[in-house]
């Protein structure tokens, strides 16, 4: 408004008509730029909104950039193998995720996080062949420094290293800088095919956060492995390695007992399988039925579907009030104390009434009721031990049991029979 009213006045002072008509149509231009600069935000504040985040993206990508100086290439006395820069920059993208209570990831973590590698461009072919040239070069590298270490013990410092690649220092530094940055882009700019393929094995024992870190680690070893001279695209040959990774994480840490890896693949093949018949027959198939598909024994299916379920815990709450536990309706399979204690007591006193017996009536005895070893044996058996007759072990056996059913031996015993 004080714009406004400043520049009619200004027009009123100039008597020309010619004159005050052109600088009116001057000033109405004027205020038409004006008013649409005031109204600008309010017509595309989404676009203003963008804007701001990718200026504060910008911001975050800058402070989590790794600076050269933490890579001393002058120190010969740094032996110590230090993560690459590819590793680093996917370690510190997870690391940067949020946790919210109980530590879980929130979603608008998640969603900041492929917000993040959203913005980063994919590379063209010729890229890609430029950059697994110049990883060829740092794992050339990377190897002769292995081959030192395990030969003198000790990793090579900067300066042995450049003489092992055979190359002034100055360009070994550049060179092995061009190489770490290379493998970065390339694991940076695929970190969208992770995700892709991390989206596909959800639900599977492992969060979604969990999966997105192995199959980056899986996109480092493809970077490491890819040939640019067979021909294909770097993303098909990552795919593999990717899936290689989340799948040998989730049958390595999904579950409490781990499974071996081809009983884990065997157990998801029978799931499909299963999956597949039961579309083909239109109800749920028998075990034959899978069996035979599989071309296994039902024996094998069984077990492989025993060994298959999770474990539960005793703590699980049970009822609607969840004032049970599980373990409460579960069957001990050990004594408890007391019965243990009581079976202490009652050999101790059986001990103590046997040995008033002679020798042989008491060994009788003890191998005709199974005393040592839980086994009773037969007349026949115990007489061939002592050479003797199967009428004379049944005599010493019937003189042995009346003893013991004298009060004064066995008055102790009953007492264990009462409480029975």
């Amino acid at each position: 408004m004080l714009k406004e009213k400043q520049t009619s006045k200004n027009i009123s002072i100039n008597q020309d008509p010619k004159n005050n008509s052109k600088k009116i149509k001057k000033t109405a231009a004027k205020l038409n730029v004006t008013k649409e600069t005031q109204t600008l935000p309010q017509e595309s504040s989404n676009d203003l909104k963008i804007d701001l985040d990718l200026e504060a993206d910008k911001l975050i990508a800058e402070a989590n950039k790794v600076p050269e100086a933490d890579i001393d290439l002058d120190d010969d006395d740094d032996n110590a193998s230090v993560l690459s820069s590819a590793q680093e920059a996917a370690a510190k993208a997870l690391a940067s995720i949020k946790i919210g209570p109980k530590g879980v990831y929130t979603e608008d973590s998640i969603r900041v996080y492929l917000q993040e590698i959203g913005r980063i461009r994919l590379l063209r072919p010729d890229e890609e062949i430029e950059l697994a040239r110049k990883i060829a070069d740092l794992l050339q590298l990377e190897e002769e420094a292995a081959q030192f270490e395990s030969e003198n013990g000790h990793f090579p410092s900067v300066k042995e290293w450049a003489v092992l690649a055979d190359m002034p220092l100055a360009r070994f530094r550049r060179r092995l800088m061009l190489g770490r940055r290379a493998k970065e882009k390339m694991v940076q700019s695929n970190l969208r095919l992770v995700v892709s393929i991390a989206k596909k094995y959800m639900n599977r024992g492992l969060s979604f956060q969990d999966l997105i870190q192995e199959g980056s680690l899986g996109l480092i070893r493809a970077a490491e492995k890819f040939d640019h001279e067979k021909g294909y695209k770097f993303s098909t040959y990552a795919t593999w390695w990717i899936r290689q990774a989340i799948t040998r994480a989730i049958a390595d840490q999904s579950r409490t007992i781990r499974l071996p890896v081809h009983l884990y693949e065997t157990i998801s093949r029978i799931k499909k399988t299963t999956k597949v018949l039961s579309q083909e027959f239109g109800r749920k198939p028998t075990e034959e039925e899978i069996a035979e598909s599989m071309e296994m024994t039902i024996e094998k299916l069984r077990f492989i579907a025993k060994s298959a379920q999770l474990p539960i815990s005793l703590e699980t709450p049970i009822g609607k009030e969840e004032d049970s536990r599980l373990g409460d309706f579960i069957e001990a399979d050990i004594e408890n104390p007391e019965q243990d204690v009581a079976k202490t007591l009652l050999r101790e006193d059986l001990e103590g009434v046997l040995a008033t017996l002679s020798p042989r009536e008491r060994d009788v005895l003890r191998l005709r009721y199974g005393l040592d070893d839980g086994r009773m044996k037969t007349l026949e058996e115990i007489g061939q031990i002592f050479d003797v007759t199967r009428e004379r072990i049944r005599q010493i056996e019937a003189k042995a049991l009346r003893k013991l059913r004298h009060p004064n031996r066995n008055g102790v015993l009953k007492e264990y029979i009462k409480l029975n």
